[in-house]
């Protein structure tokens, strides 16, 4: 463990005990209204917040297996103390960026690219990166493309025509997930306001970015079926899918034909897998960090009541399974925190779940984690509600935990009404777009106004979640198309594990990047927020925490199930 990855740590207890403290939490254990109605923010930590209670830092913590100070884990690649030139470089462009306006998160951004472009240029021009003589891809940090077996008539500008940049997105429009298609919908909008506003140039010529949706209704079958045909006959340049299990089916196939697959609308943890799946990258926080912080929280804040049941109602597929085995992870390297784990696993098509949250209720929990996504994540506010286990686990002073993919307010949260009242989320990191604490924010403000102008509703936040996710993908085609070479397929991939920018709606703090093939997850920082139904806002609990750089590689082993 590096000294920086130590000090990371220790900044995390320090958060967690503060949001231990934000809780309310009185000796007796009844706190569970508290924080609901009030935002409380904290510095963070001073050197002496961290140190043991004789004030010195608690050299043990810091030591490597033989007790002794890991030199060489506190140096860089050249033996240097790593005080990283490119974080220092990132601290200075936010510290001079105006973000107070559209101009000034703009124009941080054009600093951010001009410097990925400058440090990838150089490594292309001198020939360490680019694909060499023996068909090798390499980039920054390791990270390399065997591009010896791509497909004989592969393309490294195939989907590029003469006015279009043509891109292929799987979604799901129709069934119990359907309200996730409209983030396909805002995706579209900021891609118009790209097209008449600021295109992406192309030998010196604009090019619109044009986005050909397919409806899989979050069936696998029907996204193989749907990747074909974007590949051989819409002819697209790159392929977004979303979902879990639809994601899964086809990245073995756009990986041996390379085509890129950046910023998948899903958080499973197999994206972060540079060697195996070089084309393939998420963007949202991982579910296996998810369910990690969820056991982080409760061992912190239930401290008085260990050990504690957990119950976890799954939708039963790669989705679910990614939270409910992180979470059973969590829980065998973490003795003596929950006693009883009682999952049920539930078909995502399932209209409700009665029976299933029946069972739930009579384990008696003191926790209960809905691990399900769309339309079911309102069905488990709302049996909770009517069977009694909201006004149970929150009288005893426990917690009811709602997954990042359902912090949607509008689609989500209000549906149930008061039921929704007190839950939890590690809401990684997003801003919700139709949150009254950020819609005065000029981001916010310029796409909910385009949205509008569109014709899109901007009450509904996953419009507004479009543009999470074509803000870093058309800042990763921008950095492409101003390389030598210009925009081609494996200039994009090289931008894409490269980037580093300023995300609007993130919360400040929380970085979105990667790095080459150390580091594969683009976000790896969250709040924990608490939902209140009276101003329909999640209020943020203590201050975002981020984990930037030190989430593992995942070869992920579709037989076990697990990051091999």
């Amino acid at each position: 463990m590096t000294k920086r990855r130590i000090w990371r740590l220790l900044a995390l207890l320090f958060a967690f005990s503060l949001i231990a403290a934000a809780c309310g939490g009185d000796d007796d254990g009844d706190g569970a209204d508290a924080g609901a109605g009030e935002t409380e923010t904290t510095a963070a930590p001073s050197d002496e917040d961290m140190a043991d209670e004789d004030g010195d830092m608690a050299d043990e913590d810091m030591a490597d297996d033989d007790g002794d100070m890991a030199d060489e884990d506190m140096a860089d690649d050249d033996g240097d103390m790593a005080d990283d030139d490119s974080d220092m470089a990132d601290d200075d462009m936010a510290a001079e960026a105006d973000r107070s306006t559209l101009e000034g998160i703009f124009a941080e951004n054009d600093q951010r690219r001009a410097a990925t472009v400058a440090m990838l240029s150089e490594g292309l021009e001198s020939g360490e990166f680019g694909v060499g003589s023996d068909g090798i891809l390499r980039g920054p940090a390791g990270f390399e493309i065997d591009m010896n077996g791509c497909p004989e008539d592969w393309s490294n500008t195939h989907g590029i025509t003469a006015d279009e940049i043509r891109i292929g997105h799987t979604t799901v429009q129709s069934g119990t997930l359907a309200a996730y298609g409209a983030i396909g919908f805002g995706w579209a909008n900021y891609n118009d306001w790209v097209n008449e506003n600021d295109p992406i140039m192309v030998g010196g010529s604009p090019r619109n970015l044009t986005l050909i949706v397919r409806d899989d209704g979050y069936q696998s079958n029907l996204t193989i079926d749907f990747v074909n045909e974007l590949i051989e006959s819409e002819n697209v340049f790159s392929i977004l899918t979303l979902g879990s299990p639809n994601t899964l089916a086809v990245y073995d196939q756009l990986n041996d034909e390379c085509i890129p697959q950046p910023f998948v609308m899903t958080g499973h943890p197999a994206w972060g897998d540079p060697i195996n799946h070089p084309w393939t990258t998420g963007l949202q926080l991982s579910y296996s960090l998810e369910a990690d912080l969820w056991g982080a929280w409760i061992e912190t804040n239930l401290a008085d009541r260990l050990p504690v049941t957990v119950a976890a109602l799954v939708m039963d597929n790669d989705f679910g399974l990614a939270y409910e085995l992180g979470f059973e992870d969590w829980i065998h390297r973490n003795p003596g925190v929950v006693g009883d784990f009682v999952p049920q696993r539930v078909d995502p098509a399932q209209p409700t779940f009665t029976n299933q949250m029946t069972t739930l209720q009579a384990a008696d929990p003191d926790v209960l984690i809905s691990m399900t996504a769309g339309a079911p994540c309102v069905s488990v506010i709302q049996e909770a509600g009517a069977n009694g286990l909201v006004e149970d686990i929150q009288d005893r002073g426990g917690a009811l935990f709602t997954p990042s993919v359902c912090k949607a307010v509008a689609n989500y949260m209000a549906p149930p009404g008061d039921a929704s009242d007190g839950w939890w989320i590690v809401g990684g990191g997003a801003k919700d777009t139709t949150d009254p604490t950020y819609t005065g924010e000029p981001f916010i403000t310029w796409l909910n106004a385009n949205l509008e102008a569109g014709g899109l509703d901007p009450s509904n936040s996953l419009n507004g979640v479009g543009y999470f996710y074509g803000y870093p993908y058309v800042e990763a085609l921008r950095v492409a198309a101003d390389l030598p070479g210009g925009l081609t397929r494996t200039n994009f991939i090289l931008a894409v594990r490269s980037l580093s920018i300023y995300h609007p709606l993130l919360f400040d703090g929380i970085a979105a990047e990667f790095n080459g093939a150390e580091d594969a997850y683009f976000i790896e920082g969250t709040d924990f927020s608490q939902f209140d139904v009276e101003s329909q806002s999640w209020v943020v609990v203590g201050d975002p925490i981020d984990f930037n750089g030190q989430s593992p590689l995942c070869p992920f082993d579709r037989g076990t199930n697990s990051c091999g």
